[in-house]
């Protein structure tokens, strides 16, 4: 393993002596303990090391960038030169920018070292589970790891940042058979610092697990109706991600299509909804120390009580639009649990779906958004009814947020995020 603080020194030195007024820089190395399943047996356990340094370099206000994994001080020194060289080529921009001088600081979190015979043994438990409470599932593929980084950030203000962090993740690609039926593919995963409890009690692998299974006969959904929606964490998520690329992104912003532009500090969804990005919430394993220009990472409210509180902003985009940068630039989102019990709200719905999975396209300007409800359920006079086969669903993202029937007291958390499930009303969903 190398020096990477010493790296990043001749990073520095190679950068100035270039000529670069503003530069900053990030050396990583990453150990990765990796055990692979397929087709339920152990495939593969290997160990991966990696390297990487990017810089970015500003130069008569215009920008250039590299990104090598090599250490050598060849390839340092030739990277700096073809990052100047794509700074003088670039265009000058004043709001180019990098961020103060911040305390420097280092940082440590998670499970820096891996304990891997219990790690083993937490993988073979997982596969038994799975064996013996789901044995209609078929794991295409099972991915466990460990995850080791240490990185270190320096820029041209005098700020470095310095990160030890550990955490371990399971990947799961799985479908459900049952003589000649058979589901489409499921994706679920986790990350924990901890292994004090089965990987299958974590995140919401079991729901997931047991979900599959019930897809194996499903109900056929007639004619066309505005009803009420569920969405499950996973397809939350999946939402939540449609939004603020549509309403606080950089890009929308930048090119002020966003119909949010006008919006901060006014109401913009139920007043029960509060979404926060929060690296540092304990429930976020190895949440981000800091942002892409050098700030060091603070959590905030994206929407508190229903009102706009920020948009996600680069520095870049902050300068050139006048609104504040994100005082964090992780998607580590955060909806805290609500007042109604899972089968309460259940109970509660007339006619409608649980959505366990979202497919299409990117939402428009406007919010419409419109495709196919995957994994779904279907409910009707407060009973699940089973599952149903591809079933349409349209509405607006916008007057989604402002149509909240629920918000449920059960919250699941992935290492990621923390999402509970979520009851909206006035979405069209078609059937045959």
């Amino acid at each position: 393993m190398a020096d990477i603080k010493i790296i990043s020194e001749k990073v520095k030195q190679a950068l100035s002596d270039a000529g670069a007024q503003k530069a900053q820089h990030t050396v990583t190395e990453k150990e990765k303990h990796e055990f692979n399943v397929d087709g339920g047996q152990f495939s593969l356990f290997r160990t991966l090391f990696d390297r990487s340094l990017s810089i970015t370099a500003y130069k008569d206000n215009k920008k250039g960038s590299a990104f090598i994994n090599q250490f050598d001080d060849k390839a340092i020194e030739e990277a700096v030169k073809n990052c100047i060289k794509s700074a003088e080529s670039g265009i000058a921009d004043e709001a180019y920018d990098i961020a103060p001088k911040q305390e420097n600081e280092v940082f440590r979190g998670g499970a820096y070292e891996p304990d891997v015979d219990l790690f083993f043994e937490r993988t073979r438990e997982l596969m038994r589970n799975i064996e013996e409470r789901h044995p209609k599932i078929l794991m295409e593929q099972m991915i466990v790891s460990h995850d080791k980084i240490h990185s270190f950030y320096q820029n041209t203000n005098g700020t470095e940042f310095e990160v030890f962090h550990g955490s371990y993740s399971v990947s799961l690609m799985f479908s459900a058979h049952e003589g000649d039926a058979t589901t489409s593919f499921f994706g679920s995963g986790l990350s924990t610092d901890r292994l004090d409890r089965p990987f299958i009690e974590l995140g919401s692998l079991e729901k997931d697990l047991a979900d599959t299974e019930a897809q194996l006969a499903t109900v056929p959904m007639e004619g066309k109706f505005e009803g009420t929606i569920v969405l499950t964490p996973s397809s939350l998520g999946e939402f939540l991600g449609s939004a603020v690329s549509n309403f606080v992104s950089d890009s929308v912003i930048l090119e002020k299509t966003s119909i949010w532009l006008d919006k901060l500090d006014t109401q913009v969804a139920d007043s029960r909804i509060t979404v926060s990005f929060r690296p540092g919430d304990p429930r976020i394993v190895c949440g981000e120390k800091y942002t892409h220009d050098g700030f060091k990472s603070q959590d905030y409210d994206l929407i508190k009580d229903g009102v706009l509180k920020s948009f996600l902003l680069s520095l870049y985009v902050s300068n050139k639009s006048g609104f504040a940068p994100a005082k964090n630039t992780s998607f580590s989102v955060i909806i805290e649990g609500g007042d109604t019990p899972y089968e309460e709200m259940i109970k509660g719905i007339k006619k409608g779906l649980i959505i366990g999975r979202f497919s299409g396209g990117q939402p428009g300007i406007n919010g419409d958004f419109s495709g196919v409800a995957k994994n779904s359920f279907l409910v009707e006079d407060g009973q699940i009814k089973g599952a149903v086969s591809e079933t349409m669903i349209n509405g607006n993202l916008a007057q989604l947020l402002n149509s909240l029937i629920a918000i449920s007291r059960e919250t699941v958390a992935d290492g990621s995020s923390v999402l509970p499930y979520m009851a909206f009303d006035g979405v069209v969903i078609s059937g045959k």
